[in-house]
């Protein structure tokens, strides 16, 4: 790794613990953010010239401090701001402080998140603003990520802040009562960022490598912070396990690579081991949840050699419990596959039928697809070829539309 790739990972660490060092001491979300991305810029031109000082978090917080009081000293209404400061802050509020005053060894991270996914912001809000204020990444890049133009990402990311000031959200961990439903809204957002990245919902490629990356950091720093939380662990033994197919998932030119014919030689081993070693120890001690027992899943997947080698049956036992505890017609969608494997096809086939009735899912590709896939086990050719086609007309990612093409052409003029 080059001094500029370490530098650059140091500065995305530091991002929200700087950040809510300020909030914590002025409030004022949107003023602080933009203060903490003039101190990044800042060090990201100087660190590499002068060197990383040794107490990077500190100097990081005192540069943004002092941009934000410079910010309010100069601004037009400078005195009613230094008036409402004086009613908020303590006497020395606006004295830049020296880097011990802000305890580098505080980690305000899930604090900080626990802000950004307030359930008084819209999903998408929730998503952009963790990535902008947690994750570290520029509106740009979230932009390019969602495929979106940048000035519609920042005007979310500015909605969503004005959103914060207006309702007065506080800085702080949710009262006891509310702390585990909060937690929830957390994973949840950590979730779409990962899912976002894997399989992208549209554009040229299948996945972001970027926001994948950037959702299992975020999932390590909750771990760290609730190393007891059978579901934080579970998301991130989720994630470890998923993206360890990832380099296997594409041809080089970028077409999709289905699980049953990828080399499961190029999945990454450590990853693998890493997340198996996670949900084996939390699955012993933690009352089930959603995300270990998806986790489970994928260690079932992890475990084979070759897809034939993969443990159905328990692989749709655990979907099945995963329906009880979670009911989610995307879940049926994958139990019905895993049922196929163990039953036949028409078993698979029956559990997909109800779905056509639920509005979460009906005339979804995936719904089309798995559809198809199960026909064309059962040998109707004709009925697959079909509903590949529709599949293919309803997605809006190249690289899946270009997969489920290729499927329908594959079975000729059935």
């Amino acid at each position: 790794m080059t001094a500029d790739r370490r530098i650059e990972d140091e500065l995305r660490r530091l991002a929200p613990l700087a950040l809510g060092s300020l909030i914590r001491r002025y409030g004022h979300f949107d003023a602080c953010e933009d203060a903490v991305q003039e101190a990044l810029l800042a060090a990201a031109v100087q660190w590499p010239a002068d060197g990383v000082p040794d107490n990077p978090q500190g100097w990081l917080t005192t540069v943004a401090s002092r941009r934000l009081i410079d910010q309010w000293r100069s601004d037009e209404s400078r005195r009613q701001r230094e008036a409402t400061m004086a009613a908020m802050s303590p006497p020395d509020a606006l004295q830049a402080p020296e880097p011990g005053d802000w305890r580098p060894d505080r980690d305000d991270t899930l604090t900080l998140l626990f802000m950004c996914c307030h359930p008084a912001l819209s999903a998408p809000s929730q998503v952009a603003l963790t990535l902008r204020a947690v994750g570290g990444l520029t509106t740009a890049q979230i932009a390019r990520a969602f495929m979106v133009p940048e000035a519609t990402m920042a005007q979310r990311i500015s909605r969503a802040k004005q959103r914060i000031k207006t309702t007065g959200i506080p800085f702080g961990m949710p009262p006891e009562q509310e702390r585990e439903e909060r937690l929830r809204v957390v994973l949840h957002v950590l979730y779409l960022i990962f899912n976002e990245g894997y399989t992208t919902t549209s554009g040229p490629d299948l996945q972001q490598a970027e926001l994948t990356g950037e959702a299992i950091r975020l999932a390590r720093a909750v771990h760290r912070l609730l190393p007891e939380d059978g579901e934080v662990a579970g998301l991130l033994a989720l994630m470890l396990l998923t993206d360890a197919r990832r380099s296997a998932r594409t041809t080089p030119d970028g077409a999709l690579v289905p699980l049953a014919e990828q080399d499961r030689g190029r999945w990454n081993r450590d990853q693998i081991a890493e997340g198996i070693a996670l949900i084996t120890e939390t699955l012993a001690r933690a009352p089930l949840g959603q995300y270990q027992l998806q986790a489970a899943i994928a260690a079932v997947h992890a475990e084979a050699s070759t897809t034939r080698d993969v443990d159905w049956p328990q692989v749709a036992a655990l979907y099945e419990l995963l329906e009880r505890v979670t009911p989610n017609p995307m879940v049926t969608l994958n139990r019905a596959v895993a049922v196929a494997m163990v039953q036949g096809p028409q078993a698979g086939l029956d559990l997909l039928r109800p779905l056509d009735a639920d509005d979460r899912l009906a005339g979804h590709h995936r719904l089309h697809a798995v559809r198809a896939h199960l026909l064309e086990m059962a040998g109707d050719h004709a009925a697959a070829r079909s509903l590949y086609r529709t599949a293919a007309r309803r997605t809006a990612s190249l690289p899946e539309q270009r997969y489920l093409e290729a499927q329908a052409a594959r079975l000729g003029d059935a």
